[in-house]
């Protein structure tokens, strides 16, 4: 994780000075002057967020300089390979986007769908009340 947080600390590193830039050449333009900082912020959140991570966890093979593909074989997690859940939150973006274009009573319907889809995906495994 500490490749993350070296990624995202970057990601601050470059959006809040562009942000003052671009304050001082667009005049204090408001979206724009507020807008780029506070991108800076959030990545800083999730950068901050993986520096703590990587204090917690092992290190990993992409953490080593020196480490090979190799070392990183073996399971990955957990996945479900003959899910049909993310077909239905998909299916459900779909028609947000889609309400955008046509009514946003079709929004509202695509955001129900994909409530739905999200727990299904969620709980896919859930059986029961303890079941694994």
């Amino acid at each position: 994780m500490k490749l993350e947080a070296k990624l995202f600390g970057y990601g601050v590193a470059f959006f809040v000075p562009v942000g003052l830039i671009y304050a001082l050449w667009s005049d204090g333009e408001p979206v724009g002057t507020v807008g780029i900082p506070l991108v800076g912020g959030l990545v800083g959140m999730i950068g901050a967020y993986f520096a703590l991570l990587a204090r917690r966890i092992d290190a990993r093979p992409e953490d080593d300089e020196h480490g090979e593909i190799e070392q990183g074989a073996g399971d990955q997690g957990v996945y479900s390979p003959w899910s049909w859940w993310p077909l239905a939150i998909g299916a459900a973006g779909a028609v947000v986007f889609l309400g955008l274009a046509i009514g946003w009573w079709l929004v509202y319907i695509g955001v129900a769908l994909g409530v739905v889809g999200l727990v299904g995906w969620v709980f896919e495994f859930s059986r029961g009340q303890h079941a694994h």
